[in-house]
């Protein structure tokens, strides 16, 4: 099955990826996987892309698409796939049109008061990466990761400010793509606010299965 995830940052998309990969049998590719791939592998799109990345700018739009285009192409896709984080906007999906068939597009709803909610409680343990929460997944001892012992803290682009600017970026680029795979039929709305094991419940019942 070859899926795109839409939703808001913060509404649980990486989570829910990870579930239905296992699920489903499939890759999931984001963007970002795919950058670091072709930096790795020194290709000549990897090759621009870290030079794009190096100088602090955006990945334009023709360097992404083409990058998407060749992980697409590959053996290990045929069957299906998650799309995480592409398109982000309407010009990438009228292009993903030219080299790939969406047959399911699932939207995860959440309003701005639940992003802000569960990225702002989001806290980060600097040794080792854990993610924690203040409601959802409190470290046993405040501040100090159950794992490694590691302070915890609040990544910059978790605080409110930046969330907010984060979810201006979102509704302006990418919430449009909503009504683009809604009017063709093959967009699919899962409220993201439940616990995951919910959200699993509704996606499968989302997809038939």
């Amino acid at each position: 099955m070859k899926l795109i995830f839409l939703g808001p940052p913060g509404a649980g998309k990486g989570t829910l990826a990870l579930k239905a990969v296992e699920i489903l049998k499939v890759e999931q590719i984001s963007t970002g996987s795919i950058f670091r791939a072709a930096i790795a592998a020194k290709s000549p799109l990897g090759v621009k892309v870290k030079e794009i990345i190096d100088s602090g700018k955006l990945v334009d739009d023709d360097t992404t698409i083409a990058l998407v285009k060749e992980r697409l192409a590959m053996d290990d896709v045929q069957k299906g796939y998650i799309l995480d984080g592409f398109p982000r906007t309407i010009v990438q999906a009228q292009a993903l049109d030219t080299f790939s068939v969406v047959e399911k597009v699932i939207n995860f709803d959440i309003p701005d008061s639940g992003v802000l909610e569960r990225l702002g409680g989001r806290r980060v343990c600097r040794k080792c990466g854990y993610n924690f929460h203040l409601i959802f997944n409190k470290p046993a001892k405040e501040n100090i990761c159950d794992h490694c012992g590691g302070e915890i803290y609040t990544r910059d682009d978790d605080r409110p400010e930046a969330v907010q600017k984060r979810l201006e970026v979102y509704r302006k680029q990418t919430a449009p793509l909503i009504d683009f795979y809604r009017n063709r039929g093959l967009l699919q709305d899962i409220d993201a606010r439940p616990m995951v094991d919910e959200i699993v419940v509704n996606f499968k019942k989302a997809l038939g299965i």
